[in-house]
């Protein structure tokens, strides 16, 4: 069961990593996938072979096939996996952390598929109604959760960034920080301080000039005051003239 956390949460995962991505894969071949299929082994009916994580990111792979979005990701045609793989808990957690394999008659828990089936890297799991988070790191074929850094963020090497919460009026947000500490910001927040940085700019520049007019101000003044003390000083020099040239007289 979906709610109503999930769309915003995985808008503002994509927003927040993509100018990362864009660096990261100059060429643009790189796909993200929300809420969509990815297709790893054939079954009948499809479904059964098929996992939709919440939230995917697959590097040097076409983000379109044939000039059109990917409905899915169907990994025995294209044989990259998936970096990292996020899902968002719904209800207790029990079925993001299901390890049962493949039967005839049952599908495989997630667990199990991304850890043995597609063998994705880093699996997360966020709980954002509990506030917290899980990490998994593939080593030696076996999901190894990893241990948050001092930041209480979650490190994943190959992208350079880290995973780690946000609480805002009480409800917790997957974000994303770069590996110096740094939250990556959504394209409206980077709209934002743009915006309050050229407001900032403005600020400074005007209060500059206010400062420079201040100091022309008071230059003008002080040369205006030397002007008079010289006319003055003139005035005296003539009038002590006069005088002498009466007193000779």
């Amino acid at each position: 069961m979906k709610n109503f956390q999930e769309h915003p949460q995985s808008i503002v995962l994509t927003s927040s990593i993509t100018p990362v991505l864009e660096k990261l894969h100059p060429d643009g071949q790189y796909c993200i996938g929300q809420d969509s299929g990815i297709y790893w082994r054939m079954m009948e009916p499809p479904e059964k072979g098929a996992e939709a994580p919440d939230w995917f990111y697959v590097p040097n792979v076409p983000p379109m096939l044939d000039g059109e979005y990917r409905r899915s990701y169907v990994l025995w045609k294209e044989y990259v996996a998936p970096l990292i793989a996020i899902e968002f808990v719904s209800g207790n957690g029990a079925e993001e952390r299901d390890v049962t394999p493949p039967s005839k008659t049952e599908k495989a828990g997630k667990f199990w598929v991304y850890e043995q089936a597609i063998r994705i890297p880093y699996y997360a799991i966020f709980d954002g109604f509990r506030g917290n988070i899980e990490v998994y790191h593939l080593f030696d074929n076996r999901y190894t959760k990893i241990q948050p850094n001092d930041r209480g963020h979650y490190a994943i090497p190959p992208m350079g960034v880290e995973l780690g919460l946000i609480l805002e009026n009480g409800v917790s947000w997957l974000r994303w920080w770069d590996d110096a500490g740094n939250l990556l910001l959504t394209g409206d927040e980077r709209e934002i301080a743009e915006k309050q940085a050229r407001l900032n700019a403005e600020a400074i520049a005007d209060q500059q000039k206010a400062i420079a007019d201040q100091q022309k101000l008071i230059a003008d003044q002080e040369r205006l005051a030397k002007q008079q003390a010289e006319a003055i000083a003139e005035q005296e020099r003539l009038a002590k003239q006069q005088a002498e040239a009466i007193s000779c007289s």
